[in-house]
């Protein structure tokens, strides 16, 4: 018996989706947009590892760019996957890889002021105990706080805002609303919002005064569950051991978790991969999600920092390859992705790399998302999800 190990990139994509020009920013179709690509162009890249495993290769390959500095043979099993869920969202992404496409068209809010249905404001008002929200509209995390944190301190009343994602997000002062009731609330809301086929309620926590706000990471994700058994599920009901690393137990619904490792950066999710690699037991799964690329950088258009993050977590890969025995497989890949060089602040329209350790040193070529999972179920020896076909 081997272990596998599944880690998500959020958002790094390598461009070249066939359909996005069907998915736009500021107006304007994703067609073009390239994460890695464009980073790597803006300055060479130093990612020794996961170039090594194929990223150079993969970008070539997905958009037929080239990315300077990750342009080197491949050591291990590399390639393209493409999705096929509509939506360019975290949920979608990752359930589509753990082998369960969404099978409906999310709900999406109208970005117009006020965003939402009086009888969802009523619903917010209701379980928050207030006479109104704030915000009701389309808007950028941080800027929502600086916008309206001086008056949620005044009132009482909840921030709330969406995105182009089908989400429903709620702002409020840790000390002030209090965190265990914005959690609440988040909770007792997301049954109806689910319902609707909005995919996730998030509570935003922020802690700060007027020209200090300061989101904090105590964010909980409210997702809509997989209509059927993702590769979690069937790993957990064959006895097997899973660990979900970061934002994998909220994508999920806590569904087919044996064990939760939360940290407060992903400099803590990565602690805890490299502790996983050298004790996650024998047969198990680790699923991982890496959110910060996406969160401080992508939605941010900081190319820079972008870049110095995947330096970093190449360092962090290294480290836990080095603890895998010869009978592991780790799976590198990513669930949409934000091209910090376009306009815009949503997410690009994209497809991810797939490189693996244990697999051997060959190209896969184009994939889908679903045969990531498949192969992680081949290599446990489990039976692969109702998705995707295996490469190994």
């Amino acid at each position: 018996m081997s272990r596998a190990f599944l880690i998500v990139m959020d958002s790094v994509g390598i461009g070249g989706a066939p359909d996005a020009d069907q998915y736009f920013n500021d107006g304007l179709p994703d067609t073009g947009a390239n994460t890695v690509g464009h980073i790597a162009q803006a300055r060479p890249l130093d990612m020794p590892h996961l170039a090594a495993l194929g990223l150079g290769a993969a970008v070539k390959l997905a958009s037929g760019d080239d990315a300077p500095g990750l342009m080197v043979e491949p050591q291990g099993l590399w390639g393209g996957a493409t999705e096929i869920s509509r939506g360019k969202d975290t949920p979608s992404g990752h359930w589509e890889i753990a082998g369960v496409p969404v099978p409906w068209d999310w709900h999406y809010f109208p970005n117009t002021t006020p965003a939402f249905s009086p009888e969802v404001t009523a619903r917010i008002c209701e379980l928050a105990g207030t006479v109104g929200i704030l915000g009701n509209c389309h808007a950028s995390g941080t800027q929502v706080i600086d916008d309206f944190g001086v008056e949620h301190l005044q009132t009482g009343w909840p921030i709330c805002y969406t995105s182009v994602d089908s989400v429903l997000q709620i702002a409020a002062h840790e000390d002030v609303f209090g965190l265990d009731r914005l959690i609440q609330l988040c909770q007792d809301l997301s049954p109806m919002l689910h319902k609707m086929r909005v995919g996730r309620v998030i509570a935003r926590p922020f802690l700060g005064q007027e020209g200090s706000f300061k989101r904090t990471p105590n964010r909980r994700d409210f997702a809509i569950a997989p209509p059927d058994d993702t590769i979690l599920d069937i790993a957990t009901n064959a006895g097997r051991v899973t660990h979900a690393i970061g934002k994998i137990g909220d994508i999920f619904s806590h569904r087919g978790i044996t064990h939760l490792h939360k940290g407060k950066s992903d400099a803590d999710l990565g602690d805890h991969l490299i502790r996983l690699g050298q004790e996650a037991e024998d047969g198990s799964l680790t699923f991982a999600n890496f959110v910060e690329f996406d969160t401080n950088f992508g939605h941010r258009r900081d190319v820079a920092g972008y870049a110095a993050q995947l330096e970093w977590f190449d360092t962090v890969v290294g480290r836990f390859l080095a603890t895998l025995g010869p009978d592991d497989l780790a799976i590198f890949t990513a669930d949409h992705g934000n091209d910090p060089s376009w306009r815009g602040t949503d997410h690009t329209r994209e497809r991810v790399a797939v490189l693996a350790h244990g697999a051997g040193a060959r190209s896969v070529g184009q994939v889908g998302f679903g045969d990531i999972g498949a192969s992680v179920m081949e290599h446990l020896g489990l039976a692969a999800p109702k998705h995707g076909i295996s490469f190994l």
